[in-house]
C-alpha cells in the first residue's frame, strides 16, 4: 500500500472493524480525520448538533444492536461536551469508542492557552472508560484502533477513548494493519463453578436477578434453561428487562427497589443468584447467601459482603453450571402457577399509578412486540421500570444509574440508526427533551424517523413535586417555559402531534408507525402523583 494520511489510516482502521457509521461534529483539529472519512466508502458520518447527543447516539447505536458505537470530537470543550453520554455508556456496561483530536502535539502538558487545550484530558476522560489512550504518531493509529477494539470487546462492555493531535492525522506513512481480533469471552474457574453447584444444590428456594450483563452477553437462552431447572422465578433490574421474556411463567417482572411489595418476600430466598448485575440494592437482601456472576471480577461481592462469585461471561457461566447441576437436581415439578402468584401480587392493579399506567399500556399496545422503548428520566418513564412489559433483549432502555436528563431523544436516533426496520419510541418530558432539542435538525436532516413522546408539565415535574411535598409547599427553579412544540416540529419539517388522552396516544402512535419522518408528539401532563 502506497503512503497514506493518518486520517486515512484511522478511517481504513475503523472500516476493517465493521464501522460503518460514526457520530459527531467536525472541527479544526480533526480535519485530517473527516477527510480520511471522505476519502473511505462505506462509513457514513452523521454530524449532530451537539457533542453530547453524538455520544448518546454512539451509545444507543451499540446497545440496541450489540455494536460497537462511534464518536468523534474536537478536543477540549467538545470532549468535555461528550463526557455525558460516554459517562451513560459507562454505567450502562455499553461499547462506545469515543475519538477526539488534541492540541498539536509539542503543545501538550504546556498550558500555552491553545485553541480548546485541557491539560490534561486523559484525566479528564478516564473516570468513566475502560482504557484510553494518546496517538502522537500517524504510524500508531491501526495498532491504537485495534488494542481499543480488543477492550471493547473483552471482558465488561465499557467506553473506551483514543485521542489523536492534528499533525499525527495529517502526516503520511506506510502502515502496517493488525488483522481484525478473534475475541474469546471469559471462561469461568472450573472450582467456582463446583462451589456455585454446590450452593445451588443446597438451596430450598432461589430466586434469580438478571441484570444488564445478561442482556450484553446474549445469556437470554441459557438463563431460561438454567432457571427452567431450578424452577426459580426471574426477577429482572431495570437494565436487564428484556433477558426473560416477561410473560414467561417464571418471569415475576422488573424490580422496583422503592415501594415493591415483593421486597417483604425476598426473606423468603435462601439463595439469591445474581446474573450479570452490579446489586445496587443490597439494603432489599435479608442475609442470605448471594452467588453473583459476573465478568467484571470487581463487581463480586462489592455491595454485598456475603457472596459466592462466578468470575466470566454470563452465557458461559450459565451453560457451565447448568451442565453442572442438571443431573444432579431432584426432578421438579414445575412451580408455574406458585411463581403466577407471586407476579400477580407484585403487579397487583392496587399497585398501579394513574394516569402514568394508563398512557404505558396504550403505548404497549401500540408498538410491536420487538418495537424499541426508550424510557426517559421522567414520570412515566421512571414508571415504566417497574409495569412496562418487555419480550425481547435490547428493546427498553435506561440510562443506568447516570440518570441523565435528556438523554432519552439523541439516544432514540442512535437506535435507529441501528435498527432502521424497528420502530423506535422514546419518551421524555418538557425539561429533558430541552436538553437535546436541536437534534430534531439532525433527525429531520438525516431522515431518522423515531417516534418521540413528550410529556409537558411545564416544570422538571418531579423536582417540583418533591419540592411541595418536602418543603411545605415551597417551589424553587423548577418551573419552566417551553416554546410552542407544535411550531416548533413544523420549523424543523418534522411531524408534530398534540394529544390530551391515552386513547388519543394509542392512535397518534399507530399512526406513525409507518410515518418516513421525525415524529413529535406532545402530551400535557401533570402534575402527577409519585410515579416510584
Amino acid at each position: 500500500m502506497p503512503a497514506i494520511s493518518g486520517g486515512d489510516a484511522l478511517a481504513v482502521s475503523l472500516k476493517s472493524h465493521d464501522v460503518n457509521t460514526i457520530f459527531g461534529l467536525p472541527g479544526v483539529q480533526i480535519y485530517g480525520a473527516m477527510e480520511g472519512l471522505y476519502n473511505q466508502s462505506g462509513i457514513e458520518f452523521i454530524t449532530t448538533r451537539h457533542e453530547q447527543a453524538a455520544t448518546y447516539m454512539a451509545d444507543g447505536y451499540s446497545r440496541s444492536s450489540g455494536q460497537v458505537g462511534v464518536s468523534l470530537v474536537v478536543p477540549g470543550p467538545g470532549l468535555q461536551n461528550a463526557s455525558a453520554g460516554i459517562g451513560t455508556a459507562y454505567a450502562a456496561s455499553s461499547k462506545v469508542l469515543s475519538i477526539s483530536g488534541q492540541i498539536p502535539r509539542d503543545m501538550i502538558g504546556v498550558e500555552r492557552g491553545l485553541l480548546h487545550e485541557i491539560n490534561d484530558q486523559l484525566d479528564l476522560i478516564r473516570p468513566i472508560t475502560k482504557w484510553s489512550t494518546r496517538v502522537l504518531n500517524a504510524s500508531e493509529i491501526p495498532e491504537a484502533v485495534s488494542e481499543a477494539f480488543y477492550h471493547l470487546n473483552t471482558g465488561r462492555p465499557r467506553p473506551v477513548h483514543i485521542e489523536i493531535p492534528p499533525e499525527a492525522l495529517s502526516e503520511s506513512s506506510d502502515f502496517s494493519f493488525p488483522e481484525k481480533g478473534s475475541y474469546a469471552q471469559t471462561s469461568p474457574n472450573k472450582q467456582s463453578l463446583i462451589n456455585a453447584a454446590s450452593l445451588i444444590h443446597s438451596s430450598k428456594n432461589p430466586l434469580i436477578i438478571s441484570g444488564g450483563g445478561t442482556i450484553s452477553s446474549n445469556a437470554g437462552e441459557q438463563l431460561i434453561r438454567f432457571a427452567e431447572l431450578l424452577q426459580a422465578p426471574i426477577i429482572t433490574t431495570p437494565e436487564g428487562k428484556g433477558s426473560i421474556d416477561e410473560r414467561h411463567p417464571l418471569s415475576i417482572g422488573s424490580l422496583r427497589t422503592r415501594n415493591d411489595p415483593y421486597n417483604s418476600l425476598i426473606s423468603n430466598h435462601d439463595l439469591i443468584i445474581a446474573i450479570g448485575t452490579r446489586l445496587s440494592f443490597p439494603e432489599i437482601l435479608s442475609d442470605q447467601d448471594v452467588l453473583q456472576i459476573d465478568i467484571d471480577p470487581e463487581e463480586i461481592g462489592r455491595n454485598y459482603k456475603k457472596t459466592h462469585g462466578v468470575i466470566g461471561d454470563a452465557s458461559l457461566s450459565l451453560f457451565e453450571i447448568s451442565n453442572e447441576i442438571e443431573h444432579k437436581l431432584s426432578s421438579n415439578q414445575n412451580r408455574y402457577s406458585e411463581i403466577a402468584k407471586l407476579r400477580d401480587y407484585r403487579l397487583d392493579e392496587s399497585m398501579r399509578v394513574s394516569p402514568h399506567d394508563e398512557y404505558l399500556k396504550v403505548i404497549r399496545s401500540a408498538l410491536p412486540e420487538d418495537g424499541i422503548f426508550v424510557s426517559g428520566m421522567t414520570q412515566v418513564g421512571y414508571y415504566s421500570r417497574g409495569f412496562f412489559p418487555t419480550y425481547y433483549p435490547r428493546t427498553f432502555f435506561t440510562s443506568s444509574y447516570f440518570g441523565n436528563l435528556g438523554y432519552a431523544f439523541p439516544f432514540a436516533l442512535g437506535a435507529k440508526v441501528a435498527n432502521p426496520d424497528k420502530p423506535v419510541v422514546a419518551i421524555t418530558g418538557d425539561g429533558g427533551f430541552m436538553f437535546n432539542v436541536q437534534e430534531l435538525s439532525t433527525a429531520a436532516r438525516y431522515g431518522i424517523n423515531t417516534i418521540t413522546i413528550l410529556f409537558n408539565d411545564n416544570a422538571f415535574g418531579n423536582v417540583k413535586r418533591d419540592q411541595k411535598t418536602l418543603y411545605n409547599g415551597h417551589t424553587i427553579g423548577s418551573d419552566l417555559s417551553n416554546p410552542d412544540f407544535m411550531k416548533l416540529s413544523e420549523s424543523f419539517g418534522i411531524t408534530g402531534i398534540h394529544v390530551t388522552s391515552p386513547q388519543d396516544l394509542q392512535h397518534a402512535i399507530i399512526s406513525s408507525l409507518d410515518s418516513t419522518k421525525p415524529v413529535l408528539i406532545e402530551v400535557p401532563y401533570g402534575p402527577t402523583p409519585y410515579p416510584f
